[in-house]
Parts: C-alpha cells; sequence; structure tokens
C-alpha cells in the first residue's frame, strides 16, 4: 500500500511539472487597435492556420454560422456610436459571426460577447446589425486567419477579413463630422487662435463650408498678431486658393515660404514653392 501510494504522488508531482510547461498557442491571439477619425475601435481575436487544408467550403462549411476565427469569440469594440449596413450600432463589445458562401457572406454583429464559439441557442435580439457582403477571391492565399482595419477615413474605416484566398470587407462609419461640428460650435464661444485654424482646416480637408473656412482661417492669422506660424499660412493659402481667391493665396504662401525658410523646414518650402508655380507666382 505504501509502494502505492508513492507511485501516485510520483505521477502526480510529474504531472504538475508538466502542466506548467508553456508551449505556443496553435492559434495565437491577437489585438488591433486603431483610431477612426475620432473613434477607437480595438479587434480581439485568435489566428488559426490553413496547414495544408482546404478552408471555405470544407474546414469552414458554407451556409453555416462560424465564429469567425479560432477559440474564444472575436470581438470588436467601438467607443461611439457606429453605424454599419444602415444600422446604428450602439458604442460597445460585439462578436463577430460570419456565415461563409461562395459569392457572399453575411456577417454580424452580436451584443453577447461571453460565448466560446457560436451560441448555444441563437437570439435574434442580440444582433445589433447584419450585413451580407461579397466574397472576393485573391490572387495569392493567406495562410494565417487575418482580420484588420482598412480604408481608413476620417468618418469610415472597413473591417476586413482575410484566409485562404478570400477576402470580405464590412463598411463601418463614425460620426466624426457630428464631433467635430458639435466641437467646433462649443469652442467658438471663446475660440483662441488655435482653434480657429484646427476649425478651419477641417473644413477644408473635409470639403466643408470654404467661406467659413476662409473667415476662420484668417481669424487665427489676425490673433497671431505679427508671428503667424509658416504652417497656419500654408493653410491659409490652401484654403483661399479653394475659395478662387489666387491674389489672397498667393500672398499668404509666400509668407508661409518665408516663415518655413527662416525655420530650415524643406517640407513646406518646397509645398509653398509648389503651390506658387501652379499659381504662377514664381
Amino acid at each position: 500500500m505504501k509502494n502505492l501510494v508513492m507511485i501516485v504522488l510520483v505521477f502526480a508531482a510529474s504531472f504538475t511539472v508538466n502542466a506548467q510547461i508553456e508551449t505556443p498557442q496553435p492559434s495565437p491571439f491577437t489585438k488591433v487597435e486603431q483610431k477612426v477619425g475620432l473613434t477607437d475601435m480595438t479587434l480581439e481575436y485568435s489566428r488559426p492556420g490553413m496547414r495544408g487544408r482546404t478552408i471555405f467550403g470544407d474546414l469552414v462549411p458554407y451556409g453555416k454560422i462560424w465564429r469567425t476565427g479560432a477559440n474564444k469569440n472575436t470581438i470588436v469594440s467601438f467607443s461611439d456610436n457606429v453605424t454599419i449596413g444602415g444600422k446604428e450600432v450602439k458604442a460597445g463589445a460585439y462578436s463577430v459571426f460570419t456565415t461563409p458562401n461562395n459569392k457572399s457572406w453575411e456577417v454580424v454583429f452580436y451584443s453577447d460577447t461571453e460565448n466560446w464559439g457560436t451560441p448555444q441557442k441563437w437570439d435574434e435580439s442580440l444582433v445589433a446589425s447584419k450585413v451580407t457582403v461579397d466574397a472576393m477571391k485573391m490572387p495569392m492565399k493567406m495562410e494565417t486567419f487575418t482580420m484588420l482595419f482598412d480604408d481608413l477615413s476620417n468618418d469610415s474605416a472597413v473591417l476586413g477579413i482575410l484566409w485562404e484566398n478570400v477576402y470580405v470587407g464590412v463598411k463601418i462609419d463614425v460620426p466624426t463630422s457630428k464631433k467635430v461640428k458639435a466641437s467646433i460650435t462649443k469652442t467658438m464661444a471663446g475660440p483662441a487662435a488655435g482653434d480657429y485654424y484646427a476649425a478651419a482646416r477641417y473644413n477644408l480637408e473635409s470639403n466643408g463650408d470654404i467661406k467659413q473656412a476662409v473667415e476662420w482661417i484668417d481669424k487665427s492669422v489676425e490673433m497671431s498678431k505679427d508671428a503667424p506660424k509658416f504652417w497656419v499660412l500654408r493653410q491659409q493659402s490652401l484654403i483661399h486658393a479653394k475659395a478662387g481667391n489666387k491674389k489672397n493665396a498667393i500672398k499668404a504662401a509666400k509668407a508661409s515660404l518665408a516663415g518655413a525658410e527662416k525655420a530650415g523646414n524643406t517640407d513646406y518650402v518646397k509645398l509653398n514653392k509648389d503651390s506658387l508655380k501652379e499659381w504662377g507666382a514664381m
């Protein structure tokens, strides 16, 4: 009996030691953080590999809901309300489930993130948004399952899914314009020169009200008194040019050029010279 107890203890000790050995996960965890406009997006998922297997239509059957990755649910989170497939999705975290098919996928953003894999009982009331997107064939194979935020702009991003030779993308719209306009309205109650500059530049870059941008950028330069920064003058030149006032655009560009040369900023020197040539002033 004593010998039997010793054998059991040795076996248990051996098992405990072995259980502490750390080995690589076959589907490693990945976390992606991305700023889109003014909205923070985070993506957490695990990445299985092909390993010589046929994926879509075999390992991942067509027409059946898929966890979209491996291990725990793939989770995407948003710091603001966003729009997916024309439907508002509240700020928060969502599981991403997909139903792959040969020519299109259904992508679902599901408000329960505590499942391991697909839910045992699907609850349609937890579907925050559901979209159908084209499945595009890639000219090469992606060995490791990959998800990313791509096609970034101030107002949107595309959640891309790539594996084997298939790519699908879901556009996610963010409320940048709404947030910036609210910030501008609030700040303009008592703005500083930098506030006018930021508001004017945003209007220029987002194809906003160019007349308003002219008013704001001129106010920024005026408030800077005798020492406006060359990068502010650069934006003033671009805004006046877009508004159709080439004379004022050239004047601002020349002032920006002088400031950039004095500061030794070769990038702005070139930008201003290029613009002055374009406007026939050099």
